[in-house]
């Protein structure tokens, strides 16, 4: 990251500018602890990942194991070649007159990057009647490189060349090439680069050094979806991706494409013991997307989790501890977490979490344990959440923890990204990410962990968009989330500080449309339904729009469990409002929704009461396909057969929220917020760290006080993220266009001002004295 160290004074802005906003720090009042495993990265196997990606192997299906696929016959001078797959490899057959050549080739992963001056050495194992030569060049020129041996000799089993590049070829190819008539079986054919004293000789250098400058503190892997498998044929099991990288026999990716697992489960424990991060593994529980595991057969997956754990804690007296020293890796790796499971759920789910967690459990009963959804039929230690969205869902979200139930599980959000409007990753998308993380920051008493995700793309296979790390062969960026990423995690803290922000009064929002009631997958009646405006209450019509309804004069039952059910009433106009109603369930799976400032059928809100499997309630607006929350997540449960009163009061920018006479939600401005922060405090240094977030497209001018704050220096650091446009992107071309700048800020005191750029994320790092 090229860093740009701007000299500004903090005393920019007169103190009593009108519409300036305010963050009050108290040094004084600490609130919790940021876990040891705040931030970190998750890894899945997909957009080429591994293969094709960080992992360093370039030849595709270098083994066969994925057939003849990636390998290409070459025929020079007249020659004709058959390819023929056979059991451990491919029989290369070459006829021809005088001169023909030929043989087979393999271009990678959309080409192989060749660097000058950088050293290769290439590994065959082939059985051969005469010599074969091998060279490595630029696509269809078959050039080989300077250096080069001219071929292995007749009988040879393993042969290793080694050479020296003398030129950059991002799209090279791999050729392996006899004389005609020729006639051998090649076993497997790899290319490596030399690697330095830094970094894992597996891994793709600029690659692993993004990943290591995101300082994470744990590493979720291998999946997502990859542990699921679309069947469990297709499921990952890590007893086969240990060993000789050429004998594994890899397995069909649902992303569509097959996985060499030479990126396999040793490895992963390795790269996560080289940048000092906590392994996470995913055990497989037995499920698939398409098809699941019969129960009583499922021991043989509770031991595969078992037999994981020993593999990397064991000692050399445990059967799984010595095939590990057998591997190359004396030393234990001390995991201490394990998830159960990848966005699996139900009843099969329930069952299967309980019997892997009273066998890991009994054996090892200080491993923590993640359920992928929340489960009743064991405790959780921690449980999973994942959201994709945009970036205003997001923002929505920045106060989604303040209200959890602090005696219930830890959270891991085990998977975010802004996954709409945020073209191939732009400033935007990650702003409304670092909004999320705020939040999730200040209740790090809750959320003990989370993750971006996806992690890597290769843009010659783009599964998922968009993604913190873009490459091809040769180049790669770090998208602004990547950059957001990058900015705090290594800028945590130790422990927050209590903080409050205040932001100028919004105009008041003038609101339009008319009244909605609607479920989802669950049967209700509604009555007494009426609007008061203008002091006047009058009953309230409502027409059917989706589902099976009944109307009968503010009465209304709605008999189908479609997903959703709504009735609406025609536009109301504007104004203040108070809409009243009785709800009662009859049967299924939620409960309620009660909806206003509707539009039409894709444009209003409603307060969702029960929703989310009958376990919580928000208010979600939507516009166009797009949903945002704007409220706090919180729990909710609606009782069958009992009569709930609900109330909802619009007064200018102001959403009030009734059930049973009790306020549940009291919203001001909710529409308009567009600033968001948390404080920590880090307890080595003795250094304040404010974080801001600006989605807005004006400059906030902000009065910062620090009440109660150690002594500090008069020079701070602000780390930046902004550009001109939310829709601004890096690319190969440009790859820090939209990246973090450090500014030195003067100034400063215990009151002072910043001005926070529009579009921007700012963490300002206040220096201590001592």
């Amino acid at each position: 990251m090229q860093l740009s160290v701007i000299m500004l004074s903090a005393l920019l802005i007169p103190a009593a500018v009108l519409g300036q906003s305010k963050i009050t720090v108290d040094c004084s009042k600490t609130g919790p602890k940021l876990s040891p495993t705040q931030h970190g990265i998750f890894f899945e196997e997909i957009n080429h990942a591994g293969d094709g990606g960080i992992y360093a192997q370039p030849i595709s299906n270098p083994n066969f194991k994925d057939g003849l696929n990636h390998w290409k016959p070459v025929e020079l001078n007249g020659a004709k070649v058959t390819l023929t797959k056979v059991a451990d490899g491919v029989r290369v057959k070459v006829e021809g007159p005088v001169g023909a050549i030929g043989g087979l080739r393999n271009d990678g992963y959309w080409g192989i990057n060749v660097t000058k001056n950088v050293h290769y050495t290439c590994m065959l194992s082939v059985n051969t009647n005469k010599g074969v030569s091998v060279s490595l060049g630029g696509q269809n020129k078959y050039t080989p490189f300077t250096g080069l041996p001219s071929s292995i000799s007749a009988g040879a089993d393993k042969a290793v060349f080694a050479w020296k590049s003398d030129r950059d070829e991002p799209k090279a190819e791999l050729l392996i090439t006899a004389d005609a008539p020729a006639d051998f079986i090649l076993h497997s054919a790899t290319l490596q680069a030399e690697k330095g004293k830094q970094g894992l000789a597996f891994l793709r250098k600029d690659l692993e050094k993004k990943v290591a400058e995101m300082q994470p503190s744990f590493v979720r892997f291998p999946g997502g979806c990859f542990v699921e498998g679309n069947k469990m044929a297709n499921a990952f099991r890590w007893k086969t991706t240990i060993g000789d990288p050429m004998k594994r026999p890899g397995h069909s990716n649902l992303w569509g494409y097959y996985s060499t697992d030479g990126l396999g489960y040793l490895e992963y424990l390795e790269w996560c013991e080289a940048i000092k991060a906590e392994p996470l593994f995913v055990i497989n529980c037995g499920m698939a997307h398409d098809d699941s595991i019969p129960m009583d057969k499922i021991d043989e997956f509770v031991q595969d989790a078992l037999d994981a754990i020993e593999y990397a804690n064991g000692s050399a007296d445990t059967v799984w501890g010595k095939r590990r020293m057998a591997d190359g890796h004396p030393k234990p790796f001390n995991l201490q977490m394990m998830e159960i499971g990848n966005e699996n759920g139900g009843v099969l789910y329930e069952e299967r979490y309980a019997v892997f967690y009273d066998a890991i459990k009994k054996r090892y009963p200080k491993m923590k344990l993640v359920a992928n959804v929340p489960v009743k039929s064991r405790p959780m230690d921690i449980v999973d959440e994942h959201y994709y969205s945009n970036p205003e869902f997001f923002a929505g979200q920045a106060n989604r923890y303040d209200t959890y139930n602090r005696k219930g599980p830890k959270i891991y959000v085990g998977e975010y990204a802004v996954t709409e409007k945020c073209g191939k990753g732009n400033l935007i998308a990650g702003l409304g990410e670092a909004a999320f993380i705020t939040g999730m920051e200040r209740n790090a008493d809750m959320v003990v962990m989370s993750s971006y995700a996806p992690l890597f793309v290769n843009v010659d296979n783009r599964a998922w968009n968009p993604d913190a790390i873009v490459y091809d062969s040769s180049r790669s960026f770090g998208t602004p989330s990547y950059w957001v990423q990058q900015m705090f995690s290594s800028n945590r803290g130790t422990t927050v500080l209590a903080t409050e922000l205040e932001t100028p009064a919004p105009v008041a929002t003038k609101r339009s449309g008319g009244f909605g009631i609607g479920t989802w997958n669950t049967t209700a009646e509604f009555k007494d339904i009426t609007v008061t405006k203008d002091g006047k209450t009058t009953p309230l019509d409502i027409s059917a729009l989706e589902g099976a309804w009944e109307l009968k004069e503010g009465a209304a039952k709605q008999t189908s469990l479609a997903t959703p059910t709504r009735a609406i009433s025609q536009d109301l106009g504007t104004g203040d409002m108070i809409y009243s109603l009785k709800a009662r369930k009859i049967s299924g799976a939620e409960g309620f929704l009660i909806m206003f400032n509707v539009k039409d059928k894709n444009n209003f809100t409603w307060w969702n009461i029960g929703g989310w499997g009958n376990n919580h309630q928000n208010i979600e607006k939507t516009t166009g396909n797009s949903k945002t929350s704007i409220a706090s997540d919180a729990p909710s449960t609606v009782q069958s057969n009992r009569w709930y009163d609900i109330r909802i009061e619009l007064k200018g920018d102001q959403v009030l929220c009734f059930m049973d006479g009790k306020r549940i939600y009291n919203i001001k401005g909710a529409n308009s917020r567009d600033m968001f922060t948390v404080s920590t405090k880090d307890q080595k240094t003795g250094d304040i760290l404010i974080k801001v977030v600006n989605m807005s497209n004006e400059p906030k001018p902000t009065a910062i006080n620090l009440q109660k704050a150690p002594k500090l220096k008069t020079v701070a650091e602000a780390i930046v993220i902004t550009s001109q446009n939310p829709t601004d992107e890096n690319s190969f071309e440009n790859p820090e266009a939209v990246a973090p700048k450090t500014e030195q800020v003067t100034g400063i005191s215990n009151n002072f001002n910043y001005t926070f750029p529009a579009y921007s994320a700012t963490i300002l790092r206040l220096k201590s004295a001592k």
